[in-house]
């Protein structure tokens, strides 16, 4: 029987959205210490030349730099101070100095980084149902922003969307802020899994994390890993424990933003040691059921050398908690989560052997320990590996997933798949052709022939999905999910049944 094929009607609206070099913040910079090589630190030499300066000298740059930057940060002042007293640990106590010559010093262990410098692109996107006025749709797009170094870090833009589909964006910020970072909560089954995974999950792992709670903080931590060094006599490999496990606690923080800080002025920066690299692909969803944090998104941490499954939760996008998740379900990239429990248990779809789509399962959103098989590539534009483009949307009909899929020279297409409600491992229908392809005005970017998102977004019968195209800017595209679902081909009994 021949094939039905995929006849949706794509609206695409004349959103394209570019990366903005000017959006950019200010970094601690300390000569001698970039990430590329080893190397030492030329501190001491700047911090010499800095007080060689005559006061004249010290006055007249400081005002030059003032004139250069003040209209691209918000409190120069105020950062440069923070950055002097940084380091000025290397400073001898007894010299006394100028205002000026501080702040002077402030700005030469300082940079700005671009943000965007490289390219804007894989967002996602949820409502945000407080800010609704009744009649048109708010919401809020994460952005994955790459600058230098192809370090990523997550941004925000705003906008609404109206009842007969037309997309609005708001104007970005001009200024991007940073938020100040704080403790985390840590969670004890994360904790003895990422101990497993380096086979140290043991006498010593047992000792410290099974007398705390599920959740515990810093301090509780720092007790237990104290009673274990004070035990190490008879015990073995403790130092290596405690240096485990302080370096798993180390990935799990808190961010917080002033109140005065728009949303489209906040990013996320890499603050863990595992995503000092980057924060890759955040899938944002709104989880309805209030059975977690109003907000999560999951996203690939990236140290330069490997990746790991991070997740982020906030209420409000102004306080944000990350931390690693953890088990066999969440390695690889692109774990994205259901908007609501099914069976009493957190439900995600995985890509964890790198070319599959799985379904996975958890108790407590974080430990995902076994995936199960949904769907293997099969056709053309698939040939190379498949994955999900963000959560699944629940409809009447089933939970509508939109999957990429690459083919031949390395072609991202979107695609979709619809999910019995209530067992999601049963795939009812899926489209045989892409819903959106690179057209040819489209093969260009940082990564060339890529169309790809991190989630969409319905609003009655529209289906909003923003997407990036070349791994370099973002537009988007609306459709209708009925007749997307429609053009669906129904999976057969046998083809149901080789899914599990």
């Amino acid at each position: 029987m021949r094939k039905r094929e995929t006849m949706t009607t794509n609206t695409n609206t004349d959103i394209d959205l570019r990366p903005d070099p000017t959006r950019v913040i200010l970094r601690f910079f300390v000569p001698g210490c970039g990430d590329i090589e080893p190397s030492v630190s030329r501190a001491g030499s700047v911090i010499d030349r800095v007080l060689a300066l005559s006061e004249d000298e010290v006055e007249s740059h400081l005002v030059s730099i003032y004139e250069r930057f003040n209209h691209r940060h918000l409190d120069l002042e105020r950062k440069f101070i923070h950055h002097a007293e940084l380091a000025s640990v290397r400073l001898d106590p007894e010299i006394e100095f100028s205002k000026q010559r501080f702040l002077l010093l402030g700005a030469a262990f300082s940079h700005e980084f671009s943000i965007e410098g490289a390219a804007l692109c894989n967002p996602s996107i949820v409502a945000l149902p407080s800010a609704s006025d009744g009649v048109n749709t708010r919401f809020v797009m994460s952005l994955r922003c790459i600058g230098e170094g192809h370090r990523s870090s997550i941004g925000f833009c705003t906008g609404e969307i109206s009842p007969d589909g037309l997309v609005h964006l708001d104007p970005r910020g001009s200024f991007a802020h940073t938020g100040t970072i704080g403790p985390g909560t840590h969670h004890r089954g994360v904790m003895h899994r990422k101990l497993y995974e380096v086979d140290n999950d043991h006498e010593n792992a047992d000792y410290v994390l099974d007398p705390l709670p599920e959740c515990f903080d810093d301090d509780q931590l720092s007790d237990r890993l104290e009673a274990l060094i004070h035990d190490a006599a008879t015990r073995r490999h403790a130092e290596d424990t405690s240096t485990l496990l302080r370096r798993v606690a180390a990935g799990t923080y808190s961010v917080e933003f002033p109140n005065e800080i728009n949303l489209v002025d906040r990013v996320l920066w890499p603050e863990a040691l595992d995503e000092h690299h980057g924060m890759e692909d955040a899938r944002f969803v709104e989880i309805t059921d209030g059975s977690a944090p109003r907000y999560c998104a999951t996203y690939t941490a990236f140290d330069g050398n490997r990746i790991s499954q991070y997740l982020i939760t906030t209420e409000d996008f102004l306080s944000f908690n990350a931390g690693p998740i953890a088990g066999d379900a969440a390695s690889g990239k692109g774990l994205a989560l259901f908007p609501r429990q099914i069976g009493g248990r957190f439900v995600a779809l995985s890509r964890a052997d790198r070319e599959n789509n799985a379904l996975a399962y958890s108790d407590d959103l974080r430990c995902w320990d076994t995936a199960e098989p949904l769907q293997s590539p099969e056709r053309p534009w698939e040939v190379v590996q498949l994955g999900n483009c963000g959560s699944p949307i629940e409809t009447e009909r089933g939970w509508l997933v939109l999957t990429h899929g690459v083919g031949p020279m390395r072609t991202y297409s979107i695609g979709a798949l619809l999910l019995d409600l209530e067992n999601p491992a049963q795939v009812i229908a899926s489209t045989t052709h892409p819903i959106i392809s690179p057209r040819p005005d489209q093969q260009n970017g940082y990564v060339p022939n890529v169309v790809y998102t991190c989630g969409a977004l319905a609003v009655g019968d529209h289906l909003v999905i923003p997407y990036g195209i070349g791994d370099q800017r973002i537009s988007v595209v609306v459709l209708s999910i009925q007749e997307l679902l429609d053009s669906m081909e129904p999976m057969s009994t046998s083809s149901v049944l080789e899914s599990f």
